[in-house]
Order: structure tokens, then sequence, then C-alpha cells
């Protein structure tokens, strides 16, 4: 999928995602959920141990819910070296904080690196879906850990 290919619908929920991601990303690192706290180290935020300290008070809400249910795929490898679509497998005992912060980062990813040809990322309807169900989740995040200042650019 090309640029050129994109409805408005779509262009603007990628961009609202992407700038979300990106806002919520930066609130984390803020909120002291970095990778390294050694001087000189890069700035990374830390999507583990956001989970790792929040997994056990954390309920998904319907948005969250929904973002799970439409089952975002990854590209992988499969046998001769071709790449294929396959929705995350989680475990039955992964909490519900895992599963839609991984999906959060598989969208993202996607849009950055994945082909989107052959793939649910051509149904521009469905990609409009997980889009906004994935924004909404950023938003419901940020609240849920209070890191509401530096998501919406108060900090």
């Amino acid at each position: 999928m090309n640029e050129s290919d994109l409805s408005p619908d779509t262009s603007a929920a990628a961009l609202a995602f992407l700038l979300r991601f990106s806002r919520f990303e930066y609130a984390l690192k803020t909120g002291g959920y970095l990778k390294s706290s050694d001087a000189g180290k890069k700035a990374e935020p830390n999507w583990d141990m956001f989970v790792k300290r929040n997994r056990n008070r954390y309920q998904a809400s319907p948005r969250a819910l929904a973002l799970i249910a439409l089952q975002p795929r990854q590209q992988l490898v499969v046998a001769n070296a071709r790449l294929a679509w396959q929705p995350l497998q989680f475990a039955e005992t992964e909490f519900e904080l895992q599963k839609a912060t991984l999906l959060l980062r598989l969208v993202r990813n996607n849009l950055f690196h994945g082909g989107r040809h052959d793939s649910p990322w051509m149904d521009q309807a469905w990609t409009v879906q997980v889009l906004e169900s994935g924004s909404q989740v950023l938003d419901e995040l940020a609240a849920f850990a209070k890191l509401v200042d530096a998501y919406e650019g108060q900090r």
C-alpha cells in the first residue's frame, strides 16, 4: 500500500495514532519507565517495566478488548524465507496489559516497517478501526498510569 492508496480517513487515523504513540513513549520516559537510568545512556522507553509495574491493577477497557479482538497481525518468516502475516499468539495466562501494549507496538511497527500488500492492512475500514482503537487505548493508558501531563504535552 502506498500513500496515494490511502483514504483520507486512513491517513488521518494513521497520523493520529503515530502522534499519540510517540507522545505516550515520551510520557513513559518522563514517568521513569526507562531502559536505563545511567547518565549518558539513550533515553529509551521501557514498555516491559511499565507492564510489570502495572499489570496487576490494569483492567482492559472495552477499547482495549476491541483492539485485542481485531487481531492486528505480525509479519513473520515462514518456509522458504517467505513472509506471511499471522496474529500474535497469547498464552491464556497473559496479562491484559501485556496484550494491549504488545499490540500497540505491533501496530506502530507495521505502520513504519511492514509491507502491507496481501495483508489485512489492505482493508482500510479494518485498518481505521485498529488505528482508532489503538489511539483510544493510548489515551486510556496515559490516564491509567497518571502520565497525562507529559502525554498531553504539558510537561
